[in-house]
C-alpha cells in the first residue's frame, strides 16, 4: 500500500469542500489513515514549500497557504500518489479534466483548492512535515 500527503488549502476550507474532497477519495478506495487542520504561519508555510522558494509565486503562496485553516490527510491505498493526483486534476484549472476537484471548484492555479504529493519520496517528506507515526493509523 502507498501512501500521500493531501492538503485542503484554504481556499477548499472557507468553501466548504471538506466533505465533498473526502467523500471523492474515499469512493475512490483511498483511505484516510490521518487527518488534522491546521492553521500555518507564514513561517510555516514557507518551510513547507521551501523547494519553490526561489520562484516568482513563492510569496503570493505562502501568503495564500497561511491566510486561514488547512485540513492535512495521509491517505492510504494502491498507486495512492497517482489515483490522488488524478482525481485533484491538472494544477491549472482551466486545463483540469471534468470531474476532477480542481476543474469543478479551483478559480486560480494557487486557489486551486488541494495540493497532493507528486512522489513517494516527496509524500515521506511532506507527512513528516505535519504529521508524526502516533497520528498516523493501520486499520
Amino acid at each position: 500500500m502507498e501512501r500521500t500527503l493531501s492538503i485542503i488549502k484554504p481556499d477548499g476550507v472557507s468553501k466548504r469542500l471538506i466533505g465533498e474532497v473526502i467523500k471523492r477519495f474515499e469512493k475512490n478506495d483511498l483511505r484516510i489513515v490521518a487527518m488534522k487542520m491546521v492553521h500555518l504561519s507564514k513561517k510555516e508555510a514557507e518551510g513547507f514549500y521551501a523547494v519553490h522558494s526561489e520562484r516568482p509565486f513563492f510569496d503570493s503562496l505562502t501568503n495564500f497557504m497561511s491566510s486561514g485553516p488547512i485540513v492535512v490527510m495521509v491517505l492510504e491505498g494502491k498507486g495512492a500518489i497517482k489515483k490522488n493526483r488524478e482525481l485533484m486534476g491538472a494544477t491549472n484549472y482551466k486545463e483540469a479534466k471534468p470531474g476532477t476537484i480542481r476543474h469543478e471548484f479551483a478559480s486560480s492555479i494557487e486557489q486551486n483548492i488541494v495540493h497532493g504529493s507528486d512522489s513517494p519520496e516527496t509524500a515521506s517528506t511532506e507527512i513528516a512535515y505535519f504529521l508524526n507515526a502516533l497520528e498516523i493509523f493501520d486499520y
